[in-house]
């Protein structure tokens, strides 16, 4: 059975406070944001003391965490942030064993120099690719020594964003602490949103081997092709809503066929955790009411 979850990111209040009010809603597991008002990693080093009380808060509340967040754009075009940036996700790569998942994500960047989520003519170039998976092969590396895994968040206005280039990744970084977060929204251009069905189901024959989370939001042509984000109290990465001709709503506020979605999650990964994001202030229970509602419907 598919259980469902969330980002402890959409809920800014302490640790305490989250795991609460994440019960009270009434998930089974998280993907872990360390950003609770009473620790932040981004602002401060985390502690091993620190990783093993939040991860025992989660254990008492007897709520598994799924992935460890580690968000941040690994190939930044100011070599100072990019070395910082790096810093910061092998930092949660030491800490993920002691937060109890050895799951640790980011996306694989973009050369835009206003936004981490905004797409650049840069990203579509050899020399792009080629620092992005030298960057990744040393986290990968990084993460064998200390027993993490990295998960890639592919996005179509990132360096990797296409089934192939995700393959090509994957072939040239052989390794098998490396693996893939499944979002079939993060693949859809303007031209793949005709063939909705067609795309997840070649996502799914091409790359299912390779996913150990999935998360779940939502596609939609835009009207605006700036890049939007929501007005809510939480890190970049949860107010971000979509650059271009695609926009990104949370699921159920969109056009993905989420029955198909479920059909082929199930089919490849039957008891796979399916994480809920996008989420708008005010917005969790209903997203939460989509996707269990699909969930029941596909019978898993």
């Amino acid at each position: 059975m598919i259980a469902t979850g969330i980002f402890t990111g959409y809920y800014p209040m302490t640790i305490d406070e989250t795991i609460a009010q994440i019960k009270k809603d009434g998930f089974s597991c998280v993907q872990l944001d360390v950003s609770f008002k009473d620790c932040d990693a981004v602002k401060e080093y985390l502690t091993k003391e620190k990783a093993n009380l939040i991860r025992d808060k989660f254990r008492d509340a007897n709520l598994p965490i799924v992935a460890v967040s580690a968000y941040t754009n690994i190939i930044h075009h100011d070599a100072e942030k990019k070395k910082a940036n790096l810093d910061y996700i092998k930092m949660m790569m030491e800490r993920a064993l002691d937060l109890g998942c050895p799951y640790v994500a980011s996306e694989t960047g973009t050369k835009n120099i206003e936004s981490d989520w905004a797409w650049d003519e840069a990203n579509a170039g050899e020399l792009a690719y080629e620092e992005t998976a030298e960057t990744i092969a040393e986290i990968v590396k990084f993460g064998k020594e200390v027993g993490a895994t990295f998960i890639v968040e592919n996005y179509v206005n990132n360096v990797i964003g296409s089934i192939e280039q995700v393959q090509r990744l994957f072939s040239d970084i052989n390794m098998l602490n490396l693996k893939l977060i499944c979002d079939p929204t993060n693949y859809f251009t303007e031209a793949l949103m005709d063939d909705i069905d067609g795309e997840l189901n070649r996502i799914f024959n091409a790359l299912a081997d390779k996913m150990v989370i999935a998360h779940a939001k939502d596609i939609k042509l835009a009207t605006d092709t700036s890049v939007k984000v929501a007005d809510i109290d939480a890190d970049e990465s949860h107010c971000f809503r979509g650059s271009g001709a695609v926009e990104l709503p949370a699921a159920g506020l969109g056009c993905l066929n989420y029955d198909l979605y479920v059909k082929l999650l199930a089919k490849f990964h039957p008891n796979m955790p399916l994480i809920i994001e996008h989420l708008d202030a005010g917005d969790i229970a209903r997203g939460k009411s989509f996707v269990d509602a699909v969930l029941k419907r596909q019978g898993v």
